[in-house]
């Protein structure tokens, strides 16, 4: 009764956030495009975030098969000048940011910044929908065809153009290292073999393939009040955490009993242990950003069901006419080759990647080549702490170093 009562304040919230836009929606939605493209135009992250700490950077266009234009940086050497002597290392971010989590710190506790003092190439891909991957053929972001994807797309389109093209400009396989949803879509690709013969290794932090046992309060609370599908349902189709609905949403699932949103980083990802107030301050200049609610729904489903499968469209006609069965199709985790060398860290403190779900993953793979997998646990990290902490070098991202090393 509670969650219907959440969906009807919802429903009311947006339609109040909206009235005073109906009879101008359209206009409203080129003013928004008016203040964003040109942003993309004249600035990057490169000019914002990594040529301010003195490393050289380069900005590249990626596009996929289904037209949407991805931002791509290239750090290709450290900040001493001393060109990359390694092999490149493809850097993908999470849900809800984009590909500057990975230079937002200081050039000492920043895995970019770090790979590339260590002589790697380092790629950093941003996918559909982030402040500088908003780019398409045919569609703009106004248009809510631009939102009609899930992480399935990134899995069928955003992931293999991004691998492709730094395997074609460098003529090299590269190393993955995949955050949060970037271990999902990484996880998926491979148990399909796809994209794996570009590759060398992934490194996947806070590894995420299932989400049953998920113990982030707000976000469960989102997904079993079916929030995500009241967005859609109402029109909603990008995912706009800065903007006023989801906003309002926020508050709504905040004033759940047991909701404690007075930290919502923590709130979300478990009490990290080793990010400093300072970093949340300047995490919260740059994220969160938007992504599809198609996207925020098929990741609720998986939090419904615990289960890996493609998007659920509801019905088994809707599953029939996308996929020729009535259910979605599974992701088999068991698929994933069993000789492909793969670095996974988790945390005993995530409350996003939990660590019941990650027992899961690992059963899944107990019968991978041993000399191809390791698993680091760390019990007192949280979701945040693998790009975030300030111990992060020494804890995470020298030992995953060494682990490229050995396959070079």
């Amino acid at each position: 009764m509670a969650y219907t009562i959440t969906v009807i304040i919802i429903v009311v919230l947006y339609f109040i956030s909206t009235s005073n836009a109906t009879r101008n929606l359209n206009l409203v939605n080129v003013d928004q495009d008016d203040l964003s493209f040109p942003l993309v135009n004249q600035v990057g992250i490169c000019s914002l975030m990594v040529e301010t700490e003195g490393y050289t950077c380069e900005e590249h266009k990626v596009t996929t098969k289904d037209g949407y234009i991805l931002s791509m940086q290239r750090i290709p050497m450290g900040r001493g000048g001393k060109k990359a002597d390694k092999p490149p290392v493809l850097l993908q971010h999470g849900v809800l940011v984009d590909g500057g989590t990975w230079v937002l710190n200081t050039p000492d506790e920043s895995l970019g910044f770090i790979l590339a003092d260590d002589g790697f190439d380092v790629w950093i891909a941003n996918t559909r929908g982030t402040n500088f991957s908003r780019g398409h053929t045919s569609l703009s972001p106004s248009d809510p065809e631009y939102w009609e994807w899930s992480w399935d797309e990134l899995v069928a389109f955003d992931l293999p153009a991004s691998i492709q093209y730094v395997h074609d400009q460098t003529g090299q396989n590269l190393h993955y290292v995949g955050h949060s949803l970037g271990t999902l879509i990484a996880f998926s690709a491979f148990s399909k073999d796809q994209t794996l013969n570009m590759l060398r290794s992934a490194a996947l932090l806070s590894p995420i393939a299932y989400l049953g046992h998920m113990s982030s309060t707000l976000a469960r609370a989102g997904a079993d009040a079916f929030l995500s599908e009241a967005l859609y349902w109402l029109g909603v189709h990008e995912f706009a955490p800065r903007g006023k609905v989801v906003a309002d949403l926020l508050s709504v699932i905040c004033k759940m009993p047991d909701n404690d949103c007075s930290d919502l980083m923590t709130s979300f990802t478990g009490q990290n242990c080793c990010v400093n107030s300072s970093m949340t301050d300047k995490f919260l200049e740059h994220e969160p950003q938007s992504t599809a609610t198609k996207n925020i729904i098929h990741l609720a489903q998986m939090i419904r069901t615990g289960t890996i499968t493609r998007y659920d469209y509801g019905s088994a006609d809707g599953n029939q006419k996308h996929y020729g069965q009535s259910t979605p199709p599974v992701y088999d985790m068991q698929s994933i080759p069993k000789d492909f060398p793969m670095y996974l860290s988790y945390g005993g403190k995530d409350e996003l990647s939990d660590v019941e779900d990650v027992k899961a993953l690992l059963k899944s793979v107990n019968d991978h080549n041993p000399d191809k997998l390791i698993i680091q646990y760390k019990e007192d990290y949280a979701h945040a702490d693998f790009v975030f902490a300030t111990n992060a070098k020494e804890v995470v991202y020298e030992p995953m170093m060494t682990f490229f090393k050995l396959h070079l």
